[in-house]
């Protein structure tokens, strides 16, 4: 927690209690929360806190790299604390359920894409959509 509140004095931004209450419902829901259900876990212990609350604290946020907004469909964002190491998604088109994974894809484009393509990568993201194995049986 320290970190966060190094990152947020050295932006000129206060550690409030709001801020650390929303940034631990991020850690302690393990990511791809959304701000709706953020908002709701937040409102269990802090019942005056707003859901523009959530959302402003949720672009300062990712704005200062605590955590990353994932967009596993078009209108729906997901929010998950910075990771220490690349990881992917596995996104279920049946029932949504998002599982990570880690593999050395990330490390094979950033060596050999550059030297093709001419072209420097800061980061990447990989999203594989598909059938988890328990929408995978319900579909047969």
């Amino acid at each position: 927690m320290t970190t966060n509140r190094v990152k947020l004095n050295n932006a000129g931004k206060r550690f409030t209690h709001q801020r650390a209450l929303i940034m631990d419902i991020i850690r302690r829901g393990q990511g791809h929360l959304d701000a709706d259900e953020i908002f709701r876990r937040a409102r269990e212990k802090e019942s005056r806190l707003s859901l523009s609350t959530v959302y402003r604290t949720l672009q300062m946020m990712k704005e200062l790299e605590l955590v990353d907004e994932l967009h596993f469909s078009e209108n729906h964002h997901h929010y998950e604390v910075k990771p220490t190491k690349e990881h992917y998604h596995l996104v279920c088109l049946g029932c949504g359920r998002v599982i990570e994974f880690g593999y050395p894809l990330s490390r094979y484009l950033k060596k050999e894409v550059p030297e093709l393509k001419d072209f420097d990568i800061d980061e990447t993201e990989i999203r594989v959509a598909g059938y988890c194995n328990l929408c995978r049986r319900t579909r047969r």
